[in-house]
């Protein structure tokens, strides 16, 4: 006998369970983006390796040593799954020229892939909801998707996750930043560990995300970006604040907080879980500005602001803020149980009728005792059991039995069936 195969250590499968807390997110996600104008677009997993290389930067961890990438056997080409959304975007965006009329509100869901120790929220394969405003110079549009996430948690039933801003100003300044860092962590350099030196020359910014308990009084006397952005920037990230307040929106300007890729500018923002419920992955949100990437691509210069929701670190909120851990949302109202062929051909009649009325209804498949499907409708979570043998079936009735709360079990004509079972289930 062969061994049983198991799924690629990372990358996990979502079961039925589980799968309803995915729907519930996704589904609030979606309406809420549809609220605000956002809509969905969608994009191949695969794209050119160089979309990557230059929009997401040569020197992030992310293009350095996270890419699953390899060589198309038909042309050569070298082609990576997409470690996230943003950049193929943009890239259908310019392609299509679907700024060339009009600014867009699009968003997008679906896997993105990194090759990374897996821990808790982070995988190998991992998924991600994503909204773009492309054309928007803000910055009444950064406040506007951080409004959307507000609405959106607050729509999910969830607490306790607070927002952190941050301007990271345009190049330029980033760059006079840049130098400063350089030279700051340069004079503490019998301190730095060993990702901060292999990122010293490459992406200093990044050494302000460590967590090395040993290296965080130099992180704090380092140089802060917000201090040092000129007018423009100032003045862009001044009015966020206004906007964000005007909307009852509470939040702290965090310094540190610079994003991973080097397509952002100026707003960046992210969501983060209060408490120690996710560990180490406590951010759930985030994005900012990225005006630049448009020419980066090969586009003509344009605005755009977004963000990513990692949808794994929402399953996990969920589950731990659910009361029972998971939910029978998308339980059927009725388990039809039947026995015998008369039986059998009234029971499928009986589901098709209630389903035409916009009910959830199963009926049993593959035989069993009437006790064994009396088992297989309380597993179900359906709020009732459609019981049919040979008395009901020649009499043209179901027998409904309650299975969630009180009540006797009624028998009631199959032509009316749709009508009293809607009556009850109120």
């Amino acid at each position: 006998m062969a061994s049983a195969l198991q799924a690629v250590r990372g990358m996990n499968d979502v079961l039925p369970d589980e799968a309803q807390l995915w729907e519930r997110f996704e589904d609030s996600a979606r309406s809420v983006f549809t609220q605000y104008g956002y809509r969905n677009i969608r994009v191949p997993i695969v794209e050119p390796t160089a979309l990557f290389v230059r929009g997401i930067g040569q020197y992030t961890d992310v293009v350095e040593h996270e890419m699953y990438t390899f060589e198309d056997k038909l042309n050569g080409e070298s082609l990576t799954l997409r470690p996230e959304a943003t950049a193929g975007i943009v890239r259908a965006t310019i392609q299509h020229n679907l700024t060339y009329e009009r600014p867009q509100r699009v968003w997008t869901a679906g896997p993105m892939f990194r090759h990374e120790r897996p821990q808790k929220g982070r995988y190998r394969q991992f998924h991600q909801v994503d909204a773009e405003a492309l054309g928007f110079a803000g910055p009444d549009v950064d406040a506007e998707q951080i409004v959307m996430l507000a609405r959106l948690w607050k729509a999910l039933g969830l607490s306790g996750i607070d927002l952190q801003i941050n301007s990271i100003g345009n190049a330029e300044e980033r760059l006079a930043h840049r130098r400063e860092l350089i030279a700051h962590f340069e004079g503490n350099a019998d301190v730095l560990d060993v990702d901060a030196r292999r990122r010293l020359h490459t992406n200093p910014l990044r050494i302000l995300d460590s967590k090395n308990p040993a290296m965080q009084p130099i992180i704090d006397a380092a140089p802060k970006l917000v201090d040092r952005i000129e007018d423009a920037s100032r003045t862009h990230f001044e009015g966020l604040q206004t906007l964000l307040s005007e909307a009852g929106m509470r939040f702290a300007v965090n310094p540190r907080l610079v994003r991973g890729l080097d397509y952002y500018n100026r707003t960046v923002f992210e969501w983060v879980v209060t408490g120690d419920l996710l560990g180490a992955q406590g951010t759930v949100a985030g994005g900012g500005r990225y005006d630049g990437l448009f020419e980066v691509l090969g586009g003509k210069p344009n605005f755009a602001c977004g963000f990513a929701i990692g949808v794994e670190r929402m399953i996990l909120l969920l589950a731990a803020q659910d009361a029972k851990g998971k939910t029978q949302c998308d339980a059927p109202i009725a388990y039809v149980v039947h026995d015998g062929a008369a039986a059998g051909q009234l029971a499928r009649r009986v589901g098709e009728h209630l389903r035409d009325s916009g009910m959830a209804i199963v009926v049993n498949a593959g035989g069993g005792s009437f006790k064994s499907q009396m088992k297989r409708a309380d597993a179900s979570g359906a709020r009732f059991a459609l019981i049919i043998g040979d008395e009901e079936a020649t009499a043209g009735t179901v027998a409904v039995k309650p299975l969630r709360a009180g009540g006797v079990q009624v028998a009631v004509p199959a032509d009316e069936l749709p009508a009293r079972l809607s009556a009850l289930a109120e």
